[in-house]
């Protein structure tokens, strides 16, 4: 009722002014703060668009996560909250395929192969996108490879693993609990309260997140396990603003979804750089994990992996089947045209 009342007074307060009937103003929402990485990129895009459309289309902000909610940002844009956001379909109580498959992208290696396997998943199993009904997705995003950060206990070994309470999300609980973690699900934006008062011992979170969420400032341990991630959809476009496009304005959009995913990488490695520098700065203790133990991990997650695929056979999906697709296709390449963008 808040984001709709806001979204209300936005509306009257645009209506006193005398917009110009040749120009198509979006508005687009997003959690974070306007100099986060991922608004970062965003902002690339909106000129982008802007520049691309000779002014005809504009996009106006709102930073801060005071339109859109955590987990029901899809329901939100389909009904007209905003008309772009970001969207976190792993949170949405209804999206079962998109919280179970970021954990098929074991042995992945970087942030443009996780968008390219991800957009040749959605190709050959078009039930990813049933999931997404009411939405033009506009970007995949991807990530860095989450390491912990820990308050008091560092982490050497699996075994250090024992007995702490973690924030995680879905794709790595299961594993984490097998090393004897107690495994907290709560939203980032909860993290840095949780551990500044003990309520969580430490996060599984990427190194851009030390700096641009702060969290160096409640942890004294950052240990570089490389947990496996995969992409998913990032950004999305109400299907009621698209089908008002021109064909040459959908066009320029679909032309788009490439300049936002490349902003999106070169922020996401800026903010990794930054991200490990400002933990330096804060005295942050960086502990590499050893290879044999990474090595075990990542086959725990694997085989993790399979598992929770069978969890959607339930829901008509066969699971094992994409999950082994991912595997295919992160091990031999993604073919040439495979989830391109149309």
């Amino acid at each position: 009722m808040k984001r709709l009342l806001i979204l209300a007074a936005a509306l009257a307060l645009s209506a006193c002014g005398k917009p110009d009937p040749n120009v198509m103003v979006l508005s687009y929402a997003s959690p974070y703060i306007a100099n986060h990485p991922f608004s970062r990129a965003d902002i690339v895009w909106m000129k982008w668009i802007e520049e691309k459309t000779e002014g005809r289309i504009k996009i106006h902000p709102h930073w801060g996560g005071h339109l859109l909610s955590s987990n029901e940002n899809m329901l939100e844009i389909r009904h007209g909250v905003a008309d772009i956001g970001m969207v976190t379909p792993m949170y949405a109580r209804s999206a079962h395929i998109q919280r179970i498959q970021p954990s098929f992208y074991s042995g992945v290696t970087d942030i443009g192969q996780q968008i390219a396997v991800y957009r040749c998943l959605a190709d050959e199993f078009p039930v990813m996108n049933g999931e997404l009904n009411g939405l033009r997705v506009i970007a995949v995003q991807g990530g860095n490879f989450p390491g912990i950060l820990t308050r008091n206990k560092p982490i050497r070994s699996l075994a250090d693993l024992q007995g702490l309470r973690l924030r995680a999300q879905a794709d790595t609980a299961d594993v984490l609990r097998s090393f004897g973690v107690d495994v907290v699900n709560m939203s980032m934006a909860e993290v840095y309260p949780a551990m500044a008062k003990g309520v969580i011992d430490g996060v599984v979170a990427p190194a851009d997140a030390l700096r641009s969420m702060h969290l160096a400032d409640v942890g004294k341990y950052y240990s570089t396990i490389k947990i496996p991630r995969g992409a998913y959809p990032g950004r999305a476009l109400s299907m009621q603003v698209w089908n008002r496009l021109s064909d040459a304005d959908k066009a320029i959009f679909i032309e788009s979804e490439k300049v936002w995913e490349d902003a999106m990488v070169a922020s996401i490695d800026k903010g990794l750089i930054d991200g490990f520098a400002y933990a330096r700065e804060a005295g942050l203790n960086i502990i590499p994990m050893p290879a044999a133990e990474q090595a075990r991990f990542d086959g725990l997650y694997r085989e993790n992996a399979f598992r929770i695929a069978k969890h959607l056979e339930p829901f008509g999906v066969d699971g094992p089947a994409m999950a082994k697709r991912a595997e295919e296709l992160i091990r031999n390449g993604v073919p040439a045209g495979c989830g391109a963008p149309k």
